[in-house]
């Protein structure tokens, strides 16, 4: 199965955010072609939430898990943390007081 490219999934996933009214801003631009992406939640409120995707080895399906969560600036640390170990990470700020993110919705995990 052919895979997308990290630059192709992070200009679509941006796409839909704004077709639902979602700012989101690139923060790291990773490898355009293998990056990992890794979406960070801002509500606005002072918290965040940190989303990395993972490979499901007993089902073979991928899907998005909590990376960090909590106060904002701690968020930020773990982001940091984990940019040391992947220069090739991409990172997605999505800001929305509801705690939107469109993750969870289909096509977004492959």
């Amino acid at each position: 199965m052919t895979r997308l490219t990290a630059e192709f999934w992070v200009k679509a996933y941006l796409a839909r955010l704004r077709l639902q009214d979602i700012p989101a801003f690139i923060t790291a631009h990773g490898d355009d072609t293998s990056g990992a992406v890794l979406v960070k939640l801002n509500t606005l409120d002072g918290s965040a939430q940190a989303f990395h995707r993972t490979f499901d080895v007993m089902t073979g399906a991928r899907k998005w898990d909590l990376l960090a969560e909590g106060p904002e600036s701690d968020v930020d640390r773990s982001i940091t943390k984990q940019r040391g170990f992947d220069p090739d990470l991409w990172v997605i700020e999505v800001e929305d007081r509801a705690g939107r993110h469109l993750l969870d919705e289909p096509g977004l995990s492959d």
